[in-house]
């Protein structure tokens, strides 16, 4: 190749900069995020703390102590406070700047670029709140609960704990080699081992728990044909159900009537399970009788008087049965 086409494609590949040494999570996801754009697909990924190096590079992560939303995205400055929106505290990291500004169009890329702007705004939203906004908090030094006083209240959804730590191991040890080449070897190992997690979430939710809504709705406005009570919900299959239910309650000004949900599981057994006053809650709104918690089988059947019953958990907030007409009779004998 003569000198100068290669000059000529040196101009045309991208390059991404962030800081050299030691790495973090959130330039981890921030650089794997940015990859998944098709402008910076083929990037090259320079890690520097040169300013020289930012300047010749097209877009700089975590560090030059600038941001303008355009090139440069780093969050130390002093005087940077910011957050993904006027709903949030949590003052963004590198990975939360990239993903206020590239979120949707990443989110696209994933998922084929079929995603509705409906879609797109709730996936946004979902993925900054149950992933990236505990990446933030993690780099930014923001514990999860308020230590000072009596509130208890998380401030944020910290489902991705141990992620920082696991990227902070990929870290050569102090007493391994502390090369340069050591550290942009291995944040190429911690980048990817983060992007990949962050895809397969975007994907679940995405691809299945998003159109679940679809089967969640159908169910509720066909509620009254299971039992006129209207409390009960029938699912052929199985599928993620509280978060939607509680928005489509919400919705159609039903909230907190239903009271059971039925479904059939991965062995193809029945089962009736109660509804959390919130999502993640082990307290239901109402749970199976007292006096049938704990039994089993045949104890079960013959105690309620259901045929094919299995079993009704100890703490009654969830059953089995072996036909969808025993657990519609269990839902019933609940209400």
């Amino acid at each position: 190749m003569s000198a100068l086409k290669k000059i000529k494609l040196d101009k045309m590949v991208k390059q991404i900069c962030t800081h050299s040494g030691s790495f973090h999570a959130d330039e981890s996801l921030a650089v794997y995020m940015l990859r998944l754009l098709p402008e910076y697909k083929d990037a090259k990924v320079c890690r520097s703390r040169n300013p020289e190096d930012w300047e010749a590079s097209d877009i700089v992560v975590d560090v030059s102590a600038k941001y303008d939303g355009v090139k440069f995205f780093d969050h130390h400055q002093r005087e940077f406070t910011g957050t993904f929106s006027e709903k949030y505290h949590t003052k963004l990291s590198s990975a939360g700047l990239v993903f206020k500004h590239f979120g949707r169009d990443i989110i696209n890329q994933i998922l084929g670029c079929n995603a509705s702007k409906n879609d797109l705004d709730i996936l946004y939203e979902k993925v900054y709140k149950n992933f990236v906004e505990a990446l933030d908090a993690n780099d930014n030094g923001i514990s999860q609960y308020n230590t000072k006083g009596t509130d208890i209240k998380p401030r944020f959804n910290e489902k991705a704990t141990t992620i920082p730590g696991i990227i902070s191991g990929f870290n050569p040890s102090w007493n391994e080699d502390n090369s340069n080449d050591v550290f942009d070897k291995n944040f190429q190992k911690a980048s990817n081992f983060i992007g990949e997690i962050f895809v397969d979430l975007v994907k679940g939710y995405g691809l299945s728990w998003l159109p679940a809504k679809t089967l969640v709705k159908k169910a509720v406005e066909s509620r009254l044909d299971v039992d006129a009570s209207g409390k009960i919900l029938l699912f052929d299959q199985f599928c993620p159900w509280k978060e939607h239910l509680y928005e489509i309650e919400k919705e159609l000004k039903i909230e907190g009537q239903i009271q059971f949900v039925l479904f059939v599981d991965s062995s193809a057994t029945w089962r009736i399970s109660t509804v959390p006053v919130s999502s993640g809650s082990f307290e239901f709104r109402k749970g199976l009788p007292e006096e049938l918690r704990g039994l089993r089988d045949d104890a079960l059947s013959e105690k309620s008087g259901v045929p094919g019953c299995i079993f009704i958990h100890t703490a009654g907030f969830i059953g089995g049965a072996k036909t969808k007409e025993s657990v519609l009779q269990l839902a019933r004998m609940s209400l």
